[in-house]
């Protein structure tokens, strides 16, 4: 399992509950959960839609998915 992204999980908790985050984003809470920790990685637009609500580059949320040093 990836390492749990940290600035993705600050800007949910900035913005309110995981609940509330998810269903302005249009996903499941469970789904959120499991991008935040890194058990899944999320698709394409789902990830443009999370970069633009929390206002952050996908670089910056998904760290270990932008990586030079992730194995593919």
């Amino acid at each position: 399992m990836a390492d749990r992204r940290q600035q993705l999980i600050a800007c949910r908790e900035s913005k309110g509950s995981r609940e509330e985050v998810a269903l302005e984003l249009g996903i499941s809470k469970v789904y959120l959960r499991m991008i935040e920790t890194g058990a899944l990685k999320p698709g394409r637009d789902v990830m443009f839609r999370i970069s633009s609500y929390c206002g952050q580059p996908l670089e910056i949320l998904f760290p270990d998915l932008f990586s030079d040093e992730r194995v593919v």
